[in-house]
């Protein structure tokens, strides 16, 4: 008997990780087509800096490329979507690290008044009424936390990875934010 091989574009993401792996370039291509303008919208709700965002895309796909065979794939609970959005935000978060090392800040920034992040603005458009104006109230990093996890949709460990928290420290503070949140409502 003959196998057929299906063509890139009709294997799914996990498939299209392990030809990676395998060294095919069509399954490489096919994949950075399929998710890099998802990539790059998440990377951006992030970071506003396209040079970064420009940079840690690359950095993720190169990654993509040399570790594949390191993807588990099902056999281990995950996605191929999801790991590789792991990779870009550690990758978001070491740019992130490098930049804060390497800046500092102007002398006359300490007199100037701060405006609202751009993460606060776009919040402000996005949830309005009283449930916004419970969630401004949360503490910040109560406010991530359930921002990164029911506004963008991440799980637990993603936004682990996204701030740089354990895993139990996530799921405190979401239990903590979504308490606060239903007394503020009430």
């Amino acid at each position: 008997m003959r196998s057929v091989r299906k063509a890139p574009g009709e294997l799914d993401e996990e498939r299209l990780v392990q030809l990676v792996a395998k060294g095919d370039r069509a399954a490489f291509e096919e994949l950075y087509r399929r998710t890099a303008p998802w990539l790059a919208v998440r990377l951006r709700r992030r970071c506003a800096d396209e040079q970064i965002v420009a940079e840690v895309m690359q950095e993720t796909y190169l990654a993509v490329w040399r570790a594949a065979g390191a993807f588990a794939g099902a056999a281990a609970g995950g996605t191929a979507v999801g790991w590789l959005w792991t990779i870009a935000a550690r990758r978001l978060i070491d740019a992130f690290r490098r930049r804060a090392h390497h800046a500092e800040p102007p002398p006359a920034a300490a007199s100037r008044t701060v405006a609202p992040a751009a993460e606060e603005e776009v919040l402000a458009a996005t949830v309005g009424g009283d449930v916004g104006d419970a969630l401004r109230r949360l503490a910040p990093e109560l406010r991530q936390v359930l921002q990164a996890m029911v506004l963008d949709g991440m799980s637990v460990r993603e936004t682990a990875v996204l701030l740089g928290l354990p895993e139990g420290t996530v799921k405190t503070r979401a239990r903590r934010a979504r308490i606060a949140m239903r007394k503020a409502l009430a």
